[in-house]
């Protein structure tokens, strides 16, 4: 599938869930329990111990019915180790120009991290297809429906301060899609192996999503 297709099915998606845990044994069943609550779309960071193994065995399990990426992409040689392993997307918490033209080599989705004007627009202009915004709970959705105006073309995704409570303000202030970690992935839920809790949580976020698309 085309980079093209992959960034419409993040679109249509409108969440990108953050997994990370310290223990990477129950994360491929997290994984299952997104997709399971309708969040198709997820990034296994590099936090995670043995996150390429996590990623290779996820998309051998579950294929087609999650587009998986990796987060924490802080260089190329990480990079391209992600994408080897089956990542179809980057996601990285600060803005590096090498690792989106890796990306862009390899006709992958790279959504950077960005925290200023300048970021935002530098991660674009180097062919970012998403800027990560983070931590998106110091700026706020004020932030997105500021860079609304001059910017309108560039596709802002909050990450950081996402929650049940916010999640509607930051689409409606413009956000393409939302970037949602712990507030989703509980970690007490993964020790737990409360899996569905989590495909519980994934519906309700799915849910606020389609609300909004639907006016």
């Amino acid at each position: 599938m085309s980079r093209e297709k992959h960034l419409q099915r993040v679109l249509d998606c409108g969440i990108v869930a953050v997994v990370r845990f310290s223990d990477p044994g129950p994360l491929v069943e997290v994984v299952k329990a997104l997709a399971d609550g309708g969040v198709t779309v997820a990034e296994v960071t590099f936090t995670v111990p043995n996150a390429l193994e996590v990623i290779r065995a996820a998309k051998q399990q579950l294929g087609d019915r999650i587009l998986l990426g990796a987060g924490t992409v802080l260089d190329t040689e990480t990079a391209r180790a992600a994408f080897l392993a089956g990542a179809e997307f980057l996601v990285s918490p600060s803005l590096n120009l090498d690792v989106i033209k890796m990306a862009r080599r390899y006709d992958k989705l790279i959504m950077p991290g960005a925290f200023t004007p300048t970021e935002v627009v530098a991660a674009w202009e180097a062919g970012a297809d998403i800027v990560k915004i983070f931590p998106a709970e110091i700026v706020g959705p004020a932030f997105f429906k500021a860079m609304r105006g001059p910017l309108p073309q560039v596709k802002l995704m909050p990450t950081g301060g996402v929650d049940l409570t916010t999640a509607s303000e930051f689409l409606k202030a413009g956000a393409v899609c939302l970037g949602v970690g712990s507030q989703m992935v509980d970690p007490k839920l993964v020790a737990a192996r409360d899996f569905a809790k989590i495909t519980a949580l994934a519906k309700q976020y799915v849910e606020i999503v389609q609300k909004h698309k639907a006016g």
